[in-house]
């Protein structure tokens, strides 16, 4: 009887003891993993940045087109039969130079017709001027004469097309043979043509366009519009020309908006300095116009600076303390913003927390388990549950 009393007691002594070890070994994982100041709840270190003098740049974002500086139809004003040709796609000409041209035959007998009226109603009237009998119905005659007769030579002048303006042909939409009417394509003289702007394809018998210096329309925000002015700096990246980036300057910002789903925007244009040689018009590129820049200012990451409405804060870390001042802010860039006051030179600005996926883990990861040997079976896992290793009788909590 006493050796199953001194068994019983070993049994009781041995169990009590692995209770308050496991017991124990629970409490101190607890202490490790959820401790104030301790495993994954302590706090991650503060994140700042120094006050540092350095250049700060705002700049506004859009996206366009390459496009001709300069594009104009020339068209026939008179009527008449193509019987020259004399440029072809691809040619680089100057202004005034022949194009094309168109029977003269015609237009040449109306202005010969018209010379000799003209010195007909001329003769008459310095007859009569003569005798002392003038009237001046008789200077009517001549004026009208005159005016007949210039415009029957700007009709013959009519049947010879000149390129408007230097460029290269990019387009001849006729030849020799087609028959003409007075007005034809976008053009209303024949020498001159029309010029049209940029942004609107230009159309006539030849249409020369400037393939040396090229503009860039692009779109932006209705937020932005008010920023831009002209002669602002811009940096073009054309999509087809990577790596390339152009020079540029706002040359001039739309009055009236387009809307499109919505969405309201104005054009902006912009002269392309030095452009490559590669770059063709109808091209698709970004641009980033420069609005507003300080250089070799104080600034802080973007990310440090709070505001509301007209105020400005940011969190600063003096001796382990962090404490909230007002600063008065200038250019505010995407990546820094520039300090007026406020705020001195090297000077810790306290940046937001930056969530990572260890952290994540630590809060919502592995967490002990409350099914204690002997008290149930613990379910074991990483991702958001407990650990338990427990096989004991009772229930599990």
């Amino acid at each position: 009887m006493r050796r199953g009393r001194r068994r019983l007691s070993r049994v009781w002594v041995v169990n009590g003891l692995l209770v308050v070890v496991l017991v124990g070994g629970g409490v101190a994982g607890y202490l490790v993993f959820f401790a104030p100041g301790s495993g994954a709840s302590s706090a991650a270190a503060v994140r700042t940045a120094a006050v540092q003098a350095r250049d700060v740049a705002e700049v506004v974002t859009a996206a366009g087109a390459v496009q001709s500086g300069y594009s104009a139809g020339a068209s026939f004003a008179g009527s008449g039969t193509v019987n020259s040709v004399d440029v072809k796609v691809g040619d680089v000409v100057v202004k005034g130079q022949k194009l094309a041209s168109v029977d003269s035959a015609q237009a040449a007998l109306q202005v010969t017709i018209a010379q000799n009226a003209v010195n007909q109603a001329y003769q008459t009237l310095v007859d009569a001027q003569a005798r002392g009998t003038s009237t001046p119905q008789q200077q009517t005659a001549l004026d009208s004469a005159v005016l007949t007769r210039d415009a029957a030579n700007e009709a013959l002048a009519a049947t010879t097309l000149t390129a408007p303006g230097d460029g290269t042909v990019t387009s001849v939409s006729g030849k020799v043979g087609d028959k003409v009417g007075g007005g034809s394509g976008s053009s209303s003289t024949a020498s001159t043509g029309t010029t049209t702007s940029s942004s609107t394809a230009a159309s006539g018998f030849v249409v020369i366009t400037d393939l040396k210096n090229f503009v860039l329309h692009a779109n932006v925000a209705e937020s932005d519009v008010n920023k831009l002015k002209n002669d602002q700096s811009a940096v073009v990246t054309v999509n087809a020309l990577p790596g390339q980036q152009v020079q540029a300057k706002v040359t001039g910002v739309d009055l009236l908006p387009t809307t499109s789903n919505n969405v309201v925007q104005y054009g902006v244009d912009l002269a392309l300095a030095n452009p490559p040689a590669a770059l063709k018009p109808g091209q698709s590129a970004s641009v980033e116009i420069t609005v507003a820049s300080a250089t070799g200012v104080l600034a802080v990451p973007s990310a440090a600076v709070s505001t509301l409405g007209a105020a400005s804060t940011v969190t600063v870390l003096e001796n382990g303390a962090q404490t909230r001042k007002s600063v008065e802010i200038g250019v505010r860039g995407d990546q820094y913003v520039q300090i007026k006051s406020g705020l001195g030179e090297n000077e810790q600005v306290v940046l937001p927390q930056v969530a990572t996926g260890g952290g994540t883990q630590q809060q919502n990861g592995t967490r002990a388990g409350t099914g204690f040997p002997g008290t149930g079976n613990g379910n074991a896992g990483v991702g958001g549950g407990r650990v338990g290793g427990g096989t004991g009788t009772g229930p599990g909590r």
